[in-house]
């Protein structure tokens, strides 16, 4: 009895208890960008998440989120640009960087969610980066929500100017479970 009563004591105190432990599915899990290309909108996604979550809404001091995917998964529904995107020095060269990855600094509350704050490393440049995210639970599962945008030539991706365009919107949807 009294350990129960410490426990429920010590989770009313936010950052005494870790934060929650979430698995992705990654089956499931859908990462998508869009960029203007020179005949129009280019939509493509990538897919084999590996992530780490621990999530609370009412322990954010606890909550980290750290994800990583396999560049070599991307796919814009053209093959010749999906080898071009994978090998091309210009692009994404995933034989020399064969990993896209982001570890959160902090995650706080926002009017419309949460965002996270943290640093993304793709093609061997390190930049800080805010999502802005939601989450959705219902018991034992959950999705979170995001989207941001990147300037392609921050991470060396593509020639400069051209006819692609300067900034890559990214959408995620990340259902969870514990």
């Amino acid at each position: 009895m009294k350990l129960f009563l410490l426990i429920a004591l010590l989770s009313m105190i936010p950052g005494m208890l870790p934060a929650d432990n979430w698995d992705a599915d990654a089956e499931k899990a859908k990462i998508n960008f869009t960029v203007d290309g020179p005949f129009g909108k280019v939509h493509g996604s990538f897919s084999g998440l590996k992530s780490t979550l621990q999530f609370s809404e009412t322990d954010l001091a606890s909550s980290s989120i750290s994800a990583s995917i396999d560049p070599n998964s991307v796919k814009s529904g053209i093959g010749l640009r999906n080898t071009d995107l994978r090998n091309e020095e210009v692009w994404l060269d995933t034989k020399k960087y064969p990993t896209i990855s982001f570890k959160s600094q902090k995650i706080q509350k926002t009017a419309t969610g949460f965002e996270v704050l943290g640093e993304l490393n793709l093609k061997g440049t390190a930049k800080s980066v805010t999502i802005p995210f939601t989450f959705t639970s219902s018991g034992n599962t959950g999705i979170f929500k995001g989207n941001f945008s990147i300037k392609r030539e921050d991470y060396h991706l593509g020639k400069p100017g051209g006819s692609v365009g300067s900034v890559i919107d990214i959408t995620l949807e990340v259902p969870v479970k514990k």
